[in-house]
């Protein structure tokens, strides 16, 4: 018999329409089983968690059949309280899966401590930017008599002479000690 025979056949096409028939039923009752397995139009509203401190936000998560992941709280932001969620993803009104993890930023106690860098012996004009970088501001600035016009003596910070190596706030108030421009 040959091929052409054997392929124009009642029983190969016969097999074929079988073949075919229970693809169909197969895939059919595998869509219906993945409809019923991943709850398919069952879905929680996320709260809005912005400004409640963690064990707010863990109950509301609860209540929603969520799950709180926690991730790094590095930005401080004075307009939240402290420990409370500043960032969250995906954000509030979202429709989600249930027991879907909800990513938070938490805003920590304070800002950051920052190494303040070796700035006596540099011009005003370097040392402002440079601590501004950093996240320092330049407070009161008083002049005594050096040599150096406006070349930076000192760095003082509440009343207490910082110096190199020493750590404080981001946005901590530096005040500068300069040199006048006359002979001491």
């Amino acid at each position: 018999m040959s091929i052409i025979k054997f392929l124009t056949s009642k029983i190969f096409l016969k097999q074929i329409l079988l073949a075919i028939v229970a693809l169909v039923v197969l895939c059919f009752i595998i869509l219906k089983w993945l409809n019923v397995s991943t709850n398919h139009g069952d879905f929680e509203t996320v709260p809005d968690l912005t400004g409640k401190s963690i064990s707010v936000a863990k109950i509301e998560l609860k209540e929603n059949n969520l799950v709180m992941q926690i991730q790094d709280s590095a930005n401080y932001n004075p307009d939240y309280p402290k420990f409370s969620v500043i960032e969250q993803e995906p954000s509030a009104g979202e429709k989600v899966k249930e027991d879907r993890k909800i990513y938070i930023t938490l805003n920590p106690s304070g800002y950051r401590k920052i190494q303040v860098p070796d700035l006596t012996e540099r011009t005003f004009r370097q040392t402002k930017p440079t601590l501004e970088a950093l996240g320092f501001k330049v407070g009161k600035i008083t002049y005594e008599n050096n040599i150096g016009k406006d070349l930076v003596l000192k760095m003082t910070h509440k009343g207490k002479t910082i110096s190199e190596g020493d750590k404080l706030a981001k946005t901590s108030v530096i005040d500068l000690v300069l040199g006048n421009g006359n002979r001491p």
